[in-house]
């Protein structure tokens, strides 16, 4: 809900869904339409919906709506083209800065491991932390902080001006200070934005850009 309300309060028309139901083309399609445009950027998200958000794409521009598709594999990558969006500009502009700027976004994400599996970083038990870089398994660890705090160092290490986190459902505010103040101090000139989220599939996300 929390990044439905962000999402919105940015312009953009939300497709809410329910946790291992993602939408189809179809929906995506009448999502297109119901916002009204004549030129309408579409941001799945999620790698997963590349393939749902070419077929509403194209089913859209059958309907002569002109549409593109950024292909934002997280939220931290749609909040950063959200946050570059100009109406004033002409539509192939915005396309290219909103495009550049989710590109410019790194993302991972903090998930508990449901059994015991390999992975890129070795060996993971049930009840794990998994740290994931843009999609890979970096960080295995046993509590969610040090793990989201070693996954950070990890990113900043390549570089980084702004760091974004966004907050699941049940992650303490607690989490999000230590985490706040972990880059603040050991990183200088990054500046950290938090959102509350409410996503139910990962306790975090993390953007860097």
């Amino acid at each position: 809900d929390g990044l439905a309300a962000l999402c919105a309060e940015a312009g953009a028309t939300v497709v809410a869904t329910d946790p291992g139901k993602p939408p189809g083309g179809s929906e995506l399609a009448e999502a297109i339409l119901r916002a009204h445009a004549r030129e309408v950027v579409l941001l799945p998200n999620d790698a997963e919906l590349r393939h749902p958000a070419a077929a509403a794409a194209a089913q859209a521009r059958a309907e002569g709506v002109r549409v593109a598709v950024i292909p934002t594999r997280s939220p931290v990558q749609g909040i950063a083209a959200l946050a570059v969006h100009e109406p004033a500009r002409s539509f192939d502009e915005d396309v290219v800065a909103m495009t550049s700027a989710a590109g410019a976004t790194r993302c991972a994400e903090l998930a508990v491991a449901e059994h015991r599996s390999w992975t890129m970083a070795g060996v993971c038990q049930a009840g794990d932390v998994l740290g994931l870089i843009d999609g890979d398994v970096a960080v295995i660890g046993t509590e969610l902080a040090p793990t989201a705090e070693t996954v950070l160092d990890r990113m900043l290490a390549a570089g980084g001006e702004m760091v974004t986190l966004v907050l699941g459902a049940d992650l303490p505010d607690a989490i999000a200070e230590r985490l706040e103040r972990h880059v603040r101090e050991g990183h200088f000139a990054v500046d950290t934005i938090v959102y509350r989220g409410g996503q139910p599939s990962a306790p975090l996300i993390i953007g860097v850009e």
